[in-house]
């Protein structure tokens, strides 16, 4: 897009915030909008910092082609939809601001059942200025103090943000959505090389904050995760914040606990958590996290002499690509996106048990598909890999070679940890799961 034409969006993005902003502070309909940020702790004069408003439906078409602003352009801006009308229906407005803290797009908050959007949080459309990916909720707000503290919080949600800057924390953005994506952290890489990430304490969350993590490490970062009790944001008990950053865990330590405590396979949470101290340098943290596994698993000290770090041990950043590090999880995802595309796959995910899928969502997901019933905290994930499926034309053939490839990778695990005496039966396991990988090709 032209310099002009980019300057006249980001105008009519500004126009919009205003007339939102409007409407939720000085219109009889946005006194309920305003009774429910109270009642969340979100008092006027931060709501007011952060530009907050509502939309009203309808009105923003017609003020702004008042003020000379086009139907392209207002398409352009993602603020109508198909038959030119306003593209949000009535809901609670978050705007969405770029490191400059130019407006370029927003994201609304459901406040009615028959809101025809659907979903609780609903994002302006990808335009040429709003790219989800690229985006921190808050950093046009924290920026400054990231780099003058030299640390960055990243939380998951809106109110997260508003709520921890409102009792004086001020560091702190938002990932737009739950993973961290490059290009965000190379933006933060730009203020600070510390980085704590506090997302929600469920199977999502973990997931998230273990990506972010790797990623951030492939990047050079110092990485922290500050964990949260189940079922708690940031903004419950914001006062406390600073006491639980003090409490955060290094990346090592973090990885190692989740290994355990998704396990339940006492041998195989040892093969997994060994892979993770293997790949690490020698370091304090380090030794934090050997002892975390000597005590869970009461190890004798003839085996933690035997995971010291050895010599030229490469660093985490070395270690890891962001290509190696998907392939786990893609491997994972084309399985079960397979099984959605084609039904009767489903026979044989049956005899892969959810101890082959290293992500509990993942394992939850193929519980789901095996056992019947319908788990709504999965329709999104439902959603992604029916497209995934499409997008990357998995075949039932292919499936078929992605459920083998899960068994194959669970039986190369087992025999990393195997005693002498079960090699041989692995061993053979694995030839003919090799084998079946053959006579698909």
């Amino acid at each position: 897009a032209s310099r002009q034409r980019r300057d006249r969006l980001h105008a009519l993005l500004e126009q919009a915030t205003s007339f939102y902003e409007r409407h939720l502070w000085e219109s009889a309909a946005g006194e309920p909008v305003r009774g429910y940020l109270e009642g969340r702790g979100l008092h006027e004069p931060i709501c007011r910092e952060f530009r907050l408003g509502l939309s009203p439906g309808d009105g923003l078409v017609r003020k702004a082609q008042e003020k000379g602003f086009t139907r392209d352009e207002l398409r352009s801006a993602g603020l109508t939809n198909a038959a030119d009308r306003d593209y949000f229906p009535p809901r609670l407005m978050f705007p969405l601001a770029d490191a400059r803290g130019r407006i370029v797009g927003f994201q609304a908050r459901k406040l009615r059942e028959d809101d025809p959007l659907r979903g609780k949080y609903v994002n302006t459309p990808e335009t040429e200025l709003f790219r989800k990916s690229a985006l921190l909720y808050g950093l046009h707000l924290g920026r400054t103090a990231i780099a003058k503290q030299e640390r960055a919080v990243v939380v998951e949600g809106n109110t997260d943000v508003i709520a921890l800057r409102q009792v004086g924390f001020e560091p702190v953005i938002a990932s737009m959505g739950t993973a961290l994506t490059e290009r965000q952290l190379k933006e933060l890489q730009r203020l600070t090389r510390r980085i704590y990430l506090c997302f929600d304490a469920d199977a999502a969350g973990e997931d998230a904050t273990l990506r972010g993590m790797e990623l951030a490490a492939t990047l050079g970062l110092d990485v922290r995760v500050v964990t949260l009790p189940k079922g708690q944001d940031p903004a419950d008990a914001p006062a406390g914040f600073e006491r639980r950053l003090a409490g955060a865990e290094s990346y090592v330590v973090y990885r190692v606990r989740l290994e355990l405590e998704r396990t339940p396979d006492r041998q195989e949470a040892f093969v997994r958590a060994r892979e993770v101290l293997q790949r690490s340098e020698d370091s304090p943290e380090w030794q934090d996290a050997l002892r975390l596994l000597a005590g869970r698993l009461s190890l004798p000290k003839e085996t933690l002499s035997s995971l010291a770090p050895k010599g030229g041990v490469r660093t985490l950043a070395q270690e890891l690509s962001p290509k190696m590090l998907q392939t786990g999880d893609r491997l994972e995802r084309d399985a079960l996106a397979a099984c959605v595309a084609h039904p009767s796959l489903v026979t044989l995910l049956a005899e892969v048990s959810p101890e082959h899928f290293d992500s509990t969502l993942h394992r939850r997901f193929r519980n789901q598909l095996v056992e019947g019933g319908e788990d709504v905290e999965l329709v999104v994930l439902k959603a992604e890999l029916d497209a995934r499926s499409a997008r990357e034309g998995l075949d039932e053939r292919t499936g078929k070679e992605r459920l083998l490839n899960l068994r194959e990778r669970r039986l190369r695990r087992e025999l990393a940890a195997a005693e002498l005496s079960e090699l041989k039966e692995l061993q053979t396991a694995l030839a003919r799961v090799q084998e079946a990988i053959l006579e698909l090709a």
